[in-house]
């Protein structure tokens, strides 16, 4: 059920220009709204929630499919993907993985093949689906990468430009793991720090980036070997990075200030710092940017919101309610 707060927000955006007098881009934004066991589609260009729909417990991170019909969803408290229509929410299919699985992450390839990080079960999935008209996947084929390893597996992943290669982290064990997923084989494993949790890799493939929540610190690794190149201070636990699309700037969501780090990938050295909130308190999280790379949203998920950012500015634009815990993220221009 909506809270009262949520809908007077919802109301005072809708239809308003941002905070610098710009009128709202085009577009429409996902959030998984992790206290709600829900999955918001919202209006970028008023600001308002269109759709809701319900879905598993706590669910987090977000993929879109490669034509932009569906938009999936991982169900961290559980073994299951749940697709969704990008029109209206309409429920399409699930996809049911191993026993503890506790998917957090997942990203939908092209060819109708998803990777799914297994948790509860150290493992890996790489899944063939195939989608009709009504949505279902009538087959569905299962391939689990590092059956057997002890848990925990992959919390977050990102995956090479071509689609063969995947790398998720080990956040206890500050462990990056690479796969091939043409041979379905792990090949390779590297403890880099304390905490590792976020990564990001250049648009080329040729630079891989993780971060220490624990020591404030960006990594970047060779991506073959997972050996350290550089190492670059952020703020306060930088929970998640997003690259820019052109690969020249890397952003940090620092969850311990509520502000963002950019990064130079040509000096490794971070140029300059975002405020967003200011706060620990916002529990701001996952952070996407725009197609174009102009905009950045960040979830606070600690006040049910998004605050979309101006990159070049640095300017917090607005901020864009969700429901409670908002905080996997799509955005589609």
């Amino acid at each position: 059920m909506r809270s009262v707060l949520f809908g007077l927000a919802a109301t005072m955006l809708a239809g308003c220009a941002t905070a610098n007098g710009s009128a709202p881009r085009d577009g429409t934004m996902f959030v998984a709204n992790k206290r709600d066991a829900s999955l918001s589609r919202i209006d970028l260009a008023t600001g308002a929630e269109t759709h809701r729909a319900t879905t598993c417990e706590n669910p987090h991170e977000l993929t879109v499919s490669p034509d932009d019909r569906h938009v999936m969803v991982a169900c961290y408290s559980g073994r299951t993907l749940e697709i969704y229509r990008i029109a209206n929410l309409a429920p399409a299919g699930r996809l049911t993985l191993g026993e503890n699985a506790r998917v957090h992450s997942a990203i939908w390839l092209e060819g109708d093949r998803v990777i799914a990080g297994a948790e509860g079960r150290g493992s890996l999935y790489l899944v063939g689906l195939t989608m009709t008209d009504r949505g279902m996947p009538p087959a569905m084929s299962l391939q689990e990468i590092s059956e057997g390893t002890a848990p925990p597996g992959p919390h977050l992943l990102t995956v090479a430009p071509d689609g063969q290669t995947a790398w998720g982290t080990v956040i206890p064990r500050g462990e990056v793991v690479r796969y091939d997923l043409a041979s379905g084989r792990e090949t390779a494993r590297r403890r880099v720090g304390n905490q590792i949790e976020a990564l990001a890799l250049s648009p080329d493939g040729a630079h891989l980036w993780v971060a220490s929540n624990e020591d404030s610190l960006a990594y970047r690794l060779d991506p073959v070997t997972l050996e350290t190149r550089a190492s670059v201070a952020t703020g306060a636990v930088p929970i998640r990075l997003a690259m820019h699309p052109s690969g020249r700037w890397l952003v940090s969501s620092n969850y311990g200030g509520g502000e963002l780090s950019v990064i130079d990938t040509v000096t490794d050295r971070m140029v300059r710092t975002i405020p967003v909130s200011g706060t620990r308190e916002a529990a701001q999280v996952t952070l996407v940017f725009s197609a174009d790379g102009s905009r950045l949203y960040a979830a606070e998920t600690g006040t049910d919101t998004v605050a979309e950012i101006d990159f070049a500015s640095g300017t917090v634009l607005r901020r864009i309610a969700t429901g409670p815990g908002g905080d996997g993220l799509a955005v589609l221009d």
